[in-house]
This record gives structure tokens, C-alpha cells and sequence, in this order.
């Protein structure tokens, strides 16, 4: 499962080739996300992004119409790596805590990996036009859902307590701002933890909640 490929989702360009279109908006992104990161959004013009990118402002606009829409395509690329590595994890194993274990670990280890651009992202969804602000929360219920179904997977096999679909809901959205968490805390739990004895930590506070 991929959320909207950068090539084809709704941001308007005036080329019409999709793998070139694809192409060129990455190259776009991964220039612009660390100067937004190191800079701020607001405070990074496109001239910059543009020299990072090595292409010109004039052909810069050819793919992308604003700033906003390179930060809304940023979005949808940091979507898409958090999505998939939890995609990946589940179709690594098939049922029972071991596949719940994995898709927990894959969840942290990403918001681990992605710590900067996570943050960025909700630091700066709020300067996106309303549509797609909506959109961008979307993605993120989406890769709940993932965690939503690896759970409901693991009551179908029978280890874990049957729960209905709202508890199971907020169990999801637990561990989603548990990942988060270290996004947004390790200033101060990388203190007292390592990425994995954190995982190891939250794990076992999740199973040990849902065997109650």
C-alpha cells in the first residue's frame, strides 16, 4: 500500500510526462525538506530550494506553483516512507504478538529515522490551504489503520482479548502518539533510553495493557 505518488497526486504542473514530473518533484523535496528543517518554512525562499535542487526558479515552477505546494508534496513523501515501512512489517509475519511486535518495532523505528521530518511536518501543516491540511490528516489515520488491522489480526488469532472496534481505535491511536512521542520528547527520553530500549519499553506497556 502506497499513499498518492508524488508524480500523480493533485498538485497542479505544466509537464506532462508523470515519471518525469515523479522525478523531478523528489529532487525538489529532498532539497527543500532540510533548509525547512534548518531554517524554518517560512523563512526558506524558493531560490534556495531551487539552488539545493540544482535546477532553475523558472524550471522549478514548471512542477510545483508555491512553496506551500513543495511543503504539501513533502508531507505526502514522509506519508509514504512511514506507510510503507509499516506495510513492509506486516507482510513480514502473519498473525499472533510476534506480527504486532514487528509492526510496533517497524512504527518507532521509522518516527526514529524520520524524527526531524516528522516534526517538521506537524510543526508546519498549519501553513497548508485547508484541502490539504485535510489530506495530510487523512494519511496519518490511514497508517493508524494499519495499526488498527495488525491488531485486530492479533484478536483473530486469539492472542490478545477481543476488543470491539472503538477500543481497538484508541489502542492504534496509543501507540501512533507513542511513536510520536519519541519524535517529539527524545530531547529528554534519549537520555535514560536507546531507540530499541524504548521500543522494548513501550512494547511491553502496550501487551501488558491489552492482556488486562
Amino acid at each position: 500500500m502506497k499513499t498518492n505518488p508524488i508524480g500523480t497526486s493533485d498538485v497542479p504542473t505544466q509537464v506532462k510526462n508523470p515519471e518525469l514530473v515523479e522525478q523531478r518533484r523528489q529532487q525538489i523535496i529532498e532539497a527543500a525538506v532540510p533548509l525547512f528543517i534548518e531554517n524554518g518554512f517560512h523563512k526558506t525562499t524558493t531560490r534556495q530550494i531551487a539552488k539545493a535542487a540544482r535546477v532553475s526558479v523558472g524550471s522549478m515552477y514548471e512542477y510545483v506553483a508555491s512553496k506551500e505546494d513543495i511543503l504539501y508534496l513533502a508531507c505526502l513523501s514522509i506519508h509514504d516512507q512511514v506507510e510503507q515501512g509499516v506495510t513492509h512489517a506486516l507482510a513480514r509475519t502473519t498473525s499472533g504478538r510476534s506480527m504486532l511486535k514487528e509492526v510496533i518495532r517497524e512504527f518507532f523505528m521509522v518516527c526514529h529515522r524520520m524524527n526531524d521530518q516528522i516534526l517538521l511536518m506537524y510543526q508546519v501543516t498549519k501553513s497548508l490551504p485547508g484541502q490539504w491540511q485535510k489530506k495530510v490528516l487523512e494519511n496519518d489515520i490511514r497508517i493508524t489503520n494499519l495499526l488498527f488491522d495488525a491488531l485486530k489480526k492479533v484478536m483473530e488469532s486469539g492472542d490478545l482479548p477481543e476488543l470491539s472496534d472503538k477500543s481497538c481505535d484508541l489502542v492504534a491511536q496509543n501507540i501512533t502518539v507513542l511513536g510520536h512521542m519519541w519524535t517529539f520528547r527524545r530531547w529528554h527520553l534519549a537520555k535514560y533510553f536507546t531507540i530499541e530500549e524504548y521500543i522494548a519499553e513501550q512494547t511491553e506497556i502496550i501487551l501488558g495493557l491489552l492482556a488486562e
